[in-house]
């Protein structure tokens, strides 16, 4: 997953907070493969979808970590298009 999102643009960073100009992305996942992604919105939360079920807002990343969702592994972003 980290390959493909490298292929949209992405680098990985050390640091999930907001910065005016980047688009974020969360990778999750778990010793044997990527399980989830969320992505920071303009206002700094993130979003996720979680199944078949809606997309939700959450704070952090972490928020939605841990049993099938994974753990957060890398956090990228790419220079804003707009």
């Amino acid at each position: 997953m980290e390959a493909a999102f490298k292929i949209l643009g992405y680098e990985p960073c050390d640091e999930e907070s907001l910065e005016p100009g980047f688009e974020k992305v969360a990778l999750y996942g778990n010793t044997f493969t990527y399980t989830h992604a969320a992505r920071q919105l303009p206002d700094g939360k993130w979003t996720s979808k979680l199944g078949k079920a809606e997309d939700i807002e959450h704070d952090t990343p972490d928020v939605v970590a841990g049993g099938v969702y994974g753990e957060v592994v890398e956090i990228m972003k790419r220079p804003s298009a707009s």
